[in-house]
C-alpha cells in the first residue's frame, strides 16, 4: 500500500473518531479509578474488593496506554483526578454507604457499557493498532464481566430481568 494510510499504522494520522474514542476511553478510565477507589472504602466483601482492585488496575493500564497514544499524536488528555484521602468503612454513616450489592450492580453495568464502547471504537478505527488496542480492552472486559457475573450469582446479588418460566402453548395456524 502507498499513500497516507499505508505502511506502519503508528505513522498514520488518527481521524477525529479515533481521537475522540481514545480520549473518551482515557477520561472514562480516569473517572472509574476515582469512583472504584471510593467503592473500595465502602465495600465490605473480600471478593468484591478483589474485583474492584482488578478493575482499578485495568483502568490504570487503559489510562497509561491511551494517554501515551494521544501524546504521541500531539493531543492533550484530560487531567487525572486527585487521590482520595484515606477513610474507613466505619467512618461512613450507614445512610451514606453504598452496599456491596449496589457496588456490584454498578460495576457490572459499567463493564457492560465498556464492552459496547470498545466494540464501537473497534468498528470506527481505520488504524489497525487502535482497533487492536480496543479489541484487547474488549477481551479483558469480557473476562472481567464473567467474574463479576459469577460473583453476583454466588453472593445472591444478581437481580435478573423477568424470566419466562411458563411458556405459552404454541398456536397452530
Amino acid at each position: 500500500m502507498t499513500g497516507i494510510l499505508g505502511g506502519n499504522p503508528k505513522e498514520e494520522p488518527m481521524h477525529y473518531g479515533e481521537i475522540f474514542n481514545v480520549w473518551s476511553a482515557s477520561t472514562v478510565a480516569k473517572g472509574a479509578i476515582s469512583c472504584y477507589r471510593a467503592y473500595l472504602i465502602h465495600a465490605g466483601d473480600h471478593d468484591l474488593k478483589k474485583v474492584l482492585n482488578t478493575l482499578i488496575d485495568q483502568a490504570e493500564l487503559e489510562v497509561s496506554e491511551c494517554d501515551k497514544l494521544l501524546a504521541d499524536n500531539g493531543i492533550a488528555s484530560a487531567p487525572i483526578m486527585p487521590n482520595r484521602p484515606e477513610a474507613k468503612l466505619e467512618d461512613i454513616p450507614v445512610g451514606a454507604r453504598f452496599t456491596d450489592p449496589e457496588i456490584a450492580a454498578k460495576i457490572a453495568a459499567d463493564n457492560a457499557a465498556g464492552l459496547v464502547a470498545c466494540s464501537q471504537a473497534m468498528g470506527q478505527s481505520i488504524r489497525e493498532d487502535i482497533g487492536a488496542l480496543f479489541a484487547k480492552y474488549h477481551l479483558t472486559k469480557t473476562g472481567l464481566g464473567v467474574k463479576i457475573l459469577q460473583m453476583n450469582k454466588k453472593k445472591g446479588w444478581l437481580i435478573p430481568p423477568p424470566l419466562q418460566v411458563k411458556r405459552p402453548d404454541p398456536v397452530e395456524a
